[in-house]
């Protein structure tokens, strides 16, 4: 199969402008995140609305493509940017360009789900763990698949609700998910979401992909045991800076 990889990123962030080009371990954030995703994928891309961002990636050596500013979402953005570069594309990756900790064991799991060829979407998830706390942060959704590996839903909410003990004691009674937004679409399935009109889930929770499943598409979810640090605001970009002095190498 053909993959393409697109980085969305646009430099007027609310929570953080500028982050794509924000310094981490001596590098801008956007260039690890396509340093990474290019190791696994050859034609990799930075979608932008951006001239700084854009002439960032190419003083680095890689490819960026220029996109309109009105987009109301990454993934409206990519479907763009695919139509400008062209070429023939079996799936499209999406990752996100504030994920300079991807891995590319998580880039692969989703290539690997396409394997399936009834699979439309694939996305990632990592089990809890324990942590009651980080599963019920509504900034975290979770999600519920079927037996077969695909999701039910995703949700801000603790899905499922477990009934008949107490809140402390539901992180150990059931095996909850986190969603890892990376996701990756066939290519002529990109085309017909980004031609969506927004349904009630998706406005009800925030989360883009509940217009996908509310319009019958089938989103399989890969499994990583692997946490990743995505960086929304210069806090954020504090703590990234304190466990890239902690590896040994990044």
């Amino acid at each position: 199969m053909n993959f393409i990889a697109i980085i969305p990123a646009r430099y007027a962030s609310t929570r953080f402008p500028g982050k794509p080009l924000a310094n981490l371990g001596g590098k801008p954030v956007i260039q690890h995140v396509y340093e990474k995703v290019s190791s696994v994928v050859e034609d990799t891309w930075v979608a932008t609305d951006d001239q700084r961002i854009f002439n960032t990636v190419k003083s680095f050596g890689g490819k960026a493509v220029m996109t309109r500013n009105d987009h109301k979402s990454g993934t409206d953005r990519i479907e763009e940017a695919v139509e400008i570069i062209g070429g023939e594309w079996d799936v499209v990756i999406n990752v996100q360009g504030d994920e300079p900790f991807i891995q590319i064991s998580q880039i692969e799991t989703v290539c690997n789900c396409f394997n399936d060829p009834s699979t439309e979407i694939a996305t990632l998830g990592k089990p809890f763990g324990n942590d009651i706390e980080a599963i019920s942060n509504p900034n975290s959704p979770k999600i519920v698949s079927d037996k077969r590996g695909y999701a039910l839903y995703f949700s801000r909410s603790i899905i499922p609700f477990i009934r008949g003990k107490e809140m402390q004691e539901w992180a150990t009674s059931y095996p909850f998910l986190k969603h890892i937004g990376l996701y990756a679409y066939r290519r002529n399935v990109l085309r017909e979401v980004t031609q969506l009109p927004q349904g009630a889930l998706e406005k009800a929770e925030s989360l883009e992909q509940l217009r996908w499943l509310e319009n019958g598409y089938r989103i399989k979810v890969g499994l990583t045991d692997i946490e990743t640090i995505g960086i929304d605001t210069p806090e954020d970009l504090e703590k990234a800076e304190e466990y890239v002095k902690r590896l040994v190498q990044f």
